[in-house]
């Protein structure tokens, strides 16, 4: 399942934001649904991690996860936690079950609600990276000044083993599908107007949003915040350059790497790339499955089908999606009614403030969503007041 150059690889992604490893320090275990977690609290350079290595019913690895080590989260000063209450929740789709929260604002009215859909990867429901909580600064500040949230962890997190299992993987298992549930849940809940119903999809969920809409007819409006627009395996491959390109000197295994990558790349667009081909020939070991079923798919095209209002948000600092797709959403939807785009010079991928160039690490520093990016999404969910 992880072969050593995969191996190699993922170590080197992980030292490239983390630091240079410096050693262990502790050792502590839990145990759900029979598997068994060995997590090694490691000491990086730039920051500490938890290394989660779990075990099956027969002592056999499962999995192996390079995690954000526990930190214990202050929220930002413009959360107000008088003003909302938070609840548990489940988004239930067929069997999948996930776990979630739901953020109220304490009001007599019905309110306006939006769901948050995560980025790539297993994410839990405040999309924690390093010591960050985006999603929770994004609900809690949403939930202070009147707007109803319903985050919940991804199914690639909740179900990994299964996630890994799936041959037939696409965006739609990963992503779209629990995305509409979570919408159709909140919509049905007694203290939400069911005419303001917001999506909200944040990286990888922003690219998803317009097969999202195409299955949420009822949905008011969409937030996309630092959506791609492009295909993904060209994305992959630039932010992998723009990595390399912080060392000035690429080593042997980083050329060697970025022309495996090429030719992963390369292969997603050739025409002969068919079920077939092994998932260890393409980007980031996903199946052929994955990228076929996203060959002709044109996010700002298809959003534009939707003709239904759009908040489009990016971070100017932000190396993993950047300016050029926001452009492209512009020149989609700018004659959609209802649309807006902002540009945030100052924000990175996780529209955070920072300085200078934009680098792995950043993710690693504590920090909060701007309080800006909050009041704008607002601002713009309170034009659906009806008078």
């Amino acid at each position: 399942a992880l072969p050593l150059p995969k191996l190699q690889e993922v170590w080197e992604q992980v030292t490239d934001q983390a630091g240079s490893y410096i050693g262990n320090t502790g050792v502590r275990t839990e145990e759900v649904d029979g598997y068994q977690a060995i997590i090694v609290q490691a000491q990086f350079k730039n920051a500490p991690l938890d290394v989660r290595v779990v075990f099956d019913q027969t002592g056999l690895v499962a999995g192996l996860f390079f995690q954000a080590a526990e930190t214990s989260y202050k929220p930002p000063p413009y959360v107000k936690t008088e003003a909302f209450t938070s609840r548990e929740i489940t988004v239930v789709n067929g069997h999948w079950e996930l776990p979630g929260t739901l953020t109220l604002p304490v009001a007599e009215e019905l309110l306006p609600g939006i769901v948050l859909v995560h980025g790539s990867g297993p994410n839990d429901r405040n999309e924690t990276i390093g010591p960050n909580q985006p999603f929770r600064d994004l609900a809690e500040g949403l939930a202070s000044i009147g707007v109803a949230v319903l985050r919940y962890d991804k199914r690639t997190l909740v179900y990994a083993q299964e996630t890994v299992a799936n041959a037939d993987l696409t965006l739609n298992e990963e992503t779209v599908d629990d995305a509409v549930a979570a919408f159709r849940l909140l919509r049905g809940l007694p203290e939400i107007d069911p005419a303001r119903c917001f999506v909200l999809g944040h990286s990888l969920g922003g690219y998803a949003l317009p097969r999202i809409g195409a299955l949420t007819t009822q949905a008011a409006g969409f937030v996309i915040m630092a959506g791609a627009a492009r295909p993904l395996e060209d994305l992959i491959l630039e932010q992998m350059e723009y990595i390399y390109s912080l060392n000035s000197s690429p080593t042997e295994q980083e050329t060697a790497n970025m022309a495996a990558v090429r030719e992963q790349v390369q292969r997603v667009k050739d025409s002969a790339l068919s079920y077939s081909t092994p998932a260890h020939d393409l980007p980031l070991n996903i199946p052929a499955t994955y990228w076929l079923d996203l060959r002709d798919y044109d996010p700002p095209l298809a959003a534009a089908t939707l003709a239904r209002p759009t908040l489009v948000l990016q971070g100017g600092r932000d190396y993993q999606v950047t300016e050029a797709d926001l452009r492209l959403w512009e020149a989609a939807l700018s004659t959609v009614p209802g649309c807006s785009f902002t540009l945030y010079p100052e924000l990175n991928h996780l529209f955070m403030e920072g300085q200078g160039k934009s680098i792995p690490s950043d993710y690693l520093r504590q920090g909060h969503m701007a309080e800006v990016v909050i009041k704008d999404i607002g601002t713009w969910i309170d034009q659906f007041r009806q008078p």
